[in-house]
């Protein structure tokens, strides 16, 4: 639920204007206060976008593994893949895209 929280306020704070005060509001039903939830807030305020980017790059890499997963068959390896990710470090995903594409290739997919 406060990962969910965390996308609903991302929005909240930056699209719609949201106060922290409304953001605790939001997520007082699900037993969050104001003051449980200062800390995490004020950490959207000031880095626009992070919950939903990281969101968005979770997703695209769980779908880059199911490609992988899917064109490679037994000859998929989840440590390498892994490896692979990990070791192409922060790039847009474009990039991510088109590595895991030549690594499929690569392995015969």
């Amino acid at each position: 639920m406060f990962r969910a929280l965390r996308l609903v306020w991302d929005v909240g704070i930056h699209s719609l204007g949201w106060s922290l005060e409304e953001c605790a509001n939001y997520a007082k039903p699900y037993g969050f206060s104001l003051g449980d939830l200062r800390w995490e807030l004020e950490r959207y305020v000031a880095w626009p976008g992070q919950a939903l980017s990281y969101k968005i790059g979770e997703q695209r890499i769980i779908g880059l593994r199911e490609r992988a997963r899917d064109e490679l068959g037994e000859a998929f390896d989840l440590r390498a893949f892994h490896r692979l990710v990990l070791e192409t470090g922060a790039v847009p995903l474009e990039l991510l895209d088109e590595r895991v594409a030549a690594w499929i290739g690569k392995r015969g997919g």
